[in-house]
């Protein structure tokens, strides 16, 4: 079983690098053959408009939106987390998500690459310490539905709390980049939660 790593733009050879070290076959994918290959799919950070205009470039969207939606195993971190949410506030004109968690995300809510920061998070389903977590023009999440389980959250300036990690059943998503600290709990959790019960990995 292999899961893939969208290659589009991101940090691709670091979230192989987590996956590597969770002992799975982790590739990068961009093309449908390597995608049709695939059991589990991550989408990285970056830029979540270019991602999905590439994908379209690229002939991508539409086979990786069903691919999503009859039960790929996803994880979406950063720009992967506005892909994969069915409703995106501040959303540029035209954009698009491959969508999947009932979820409303909202750009850039932290503010722009100087307001980027580090802190420790409680993460449910993994055991302390902390998950240290990186946050670089990240979104947060808005409002989730009755079936999405909030796995951590922040409490930002004004004292109101958001989610930054969720999970709706094949899926899931973070506001940060876990790919970037040299720990991979977040990736094992993916692993051993997500894609052992729905791809059989």
């Amino acid at each position: 079983m292999k899961i893939g790593v969208l290659a589009l733009q991101g940090d691709v050879r670091e979230h192989i690098q987590s996956l590597s070290d969770c002992g799975v076959d982790a590739i990068a994918v961009k093309t449908k053959s390597e995608i049709d290959s695939i059991s589990a799919l991550v989408i990285p950070g970056g830029e979540s408009t270019t991602i999905a205009k590439l994908a379209r470039s690229f002939n991508l969207f539409d086979l990786i939106k069903a691919r999503i939606s009859s039960g790929m195993p996803t994880y979406g971190s950063c720009a992967g987390m506005i892909l994969l949410s069915n409703q995106v506030e501040d959303a540029i004109a035209g954009q698009e998500s491959f969508g999947g968690i009932d979820m409303v995300v909202r750009r850039n809510a932290f503010g722009r690459q100087v307001d980027s920061f580090e802190t420790d998070l409680k993460f449910k389903g993994i055991t302390e310490p902390a998950i240290r977590a990186v946050f670089i023009r990240a979104p947060w999440v808005e409002s989730v539905g009755e079936n999405v389980e909030v796995l951590s959250e922040i409490t930002d300036s004004n004292g109101d709390k958001h989610p930054v990690a969720v999970r709706q059943g094949h899926l899931l998503a973070t506001s940060f980049h876990p790919e970037l600290t040299g720990d991979n709990r977040v990736h094992k959790y993916f692993v051993e939660n997500i894609c052992r019960e729905f791809a059989n990995i």
